[in-house]
């Protein structure tokens, strides 16, 4: 094999491929990047058996075609540092030499018969805008957990109902729930799939930075098998599902009444947290105290008597009969406050122990009557579940 490419490029694609490689390979091949030249397209692929990554860039030019296979990290690493100049690729025997201006690598490959080939891309069922789907991403898999010993939790739940898409994610402690709209191939499509949350950020990073929808793919799940694909701008992601048939019925936990609401500025209050719980021990919440009849919040928190803070902020509105002091996880309570993407947030309580819902602030009215209508829809909410103080 014998090419020549850009270097900017050639840095693009193999950083690409090389973020979804596995820290620890099982197997010496599946830290590789494959490069195919077929002497106009360059091909590099990544694959761990769960996760395969492929990108195909034209760069004519001439060359030999072949395939190589090297360490992907190496790759990227090298590319990443080399001077803005064209680089040469050649295999010689059981070497790749890379070779830009006056820099030069010689590495080892492995033998490309030995890496397992790709999965088929399966077969698109529509497409999202790529900023929506980037936000909404942003939005659930904060909530998804990070203990693999738990792998129905580790996942982002996608419902489809013809052009309605819901994202889900849950670790127990919160719930993060975000709808959207996009273009089903079929209008009548009805399903639901889990999805790894990494695999899903991941895509939301890498395929959603330009303008190009993202086409959603997808093969038939049976007995918890199953495959998603997600395509954008000549990339290409698959992922193996996980199994979601007994996914907790998490829409149930958002409670029905309200007796406590109140809009507060969404970045100021994230600050204020950060500030306050710098004092807090790992397991200690920060307290908001809401006070009817003021304007003003009240943050705490305090690890021992030697260390504590607090700081009042000025919020939009609070409506309640009785003062309310809750506490909250400091770090899930910034993520939640953090998803709603700047502007004003709305806080609706039942009790200081019941668990409370943060949703993005139309009006500083919301919430006024205390209930919510089964058909009022809610774009984008936040569930976090109290913890229990004395005070």
């Amino acid at each position: 094999m014998k090419l020549t490419i850009g270097r900017d490029e050639f840095a693009d694609i193999v950083a690409w491929i090389a973020r979804s490689l596995p820290q620890k390979a099982s197997v010496p091949v599946l830290a590789g990047i494959k490069l195919t030249f077929d002497g106009d397209t360059l091909t590099a692929e990544g694959f761990d058996y769960e996760v395969s990554t492929q990108v195909a860039v034209a760069i004519g030019g001439g060359g030999d075609p072949g395939s190589v296979l090297a360490s992907g990290r190496l790759l990227a690493e090298i590319a990443k540092a080399l001077p803005a100049k064209p680089v040469e690729l050649t295999t010689v025997g059981a070497l790749l030499e890379l070779v830009c201006g006056s820099a030069r690598f010689t590495l080892p490959t492995m033998p490309v018969e030995d890496y397992p080939t790709l999965p088929d891309m399966p077969e698109g069922v529509g497409t999202i805008d790529a900023a929506v789907f980037a936000q909404a991403v942003a939005q659930t898999a904060i909530a998804a957990s990070r203990d693999d010993t738990l792998p129905l939790m580790t996942g982002v739940r996608i419902e489809i109902d013809g052009t309605k898409l819901s994202m889900l994610a849950t670790d127990r402690y919160r719930l993060a729930v975000r709808e959207i709209e996009w273009q089903p191939a079929d209008p009548d499509i009805s399903t639901q799939i889990l999805v790894p949350a990494k695999t899903l950020t991941e895509v939301a990073k890498t395929l959603a930075v330009g303008s190009d929808p993202i086409t959603l793919a997808l093969s038939a799940a049976s007995a918890g098998e199953g495959m998603v694909g997600f395509e954008a701008a000549g990339r290409r992601m698959t992922s193996r599902l996980l199994d979601g048939a007994n996914y907790p019925p998490v829409r149930s936990l958002f409670p029905k009444e309200v007796a406590a609401s109140a809009v507060v500025p969404a970045d100021e209050l994230v600050q204020v947290v950060k500030r306050v719980a710098l004092v807090a021990e790992r397991t200690t919440p920060v307290l908001l105290t809401f006070t009817p009849g003021s304007d003003t919040l009240l943050v705490e928190a305090g690890g021992t008597e030697e260390a504590r803070a607090s700081e009042s902020m000025q919020i939009s509105h609070y409506k309640a009969g009785d003062q309310i002091t809750i506490g909250f996880n400091p770090d899930y309570l910034v993520g939640g406050l953090s998803s709603m993407g700047g502007g004003h947030a709305l806080i609706e309580m039942l009790d200081a122990f019941k668990p409370a819902v943060i949703s993005p602030a139309v009006t500083s009215g919301q919430a006024d009557d205390g209930e919510r209508d089964e058909q009022d829809t809610y774009p984008h909410r936040y569930l976090i579940m109290p913890i229990r103080v004395s005070r």
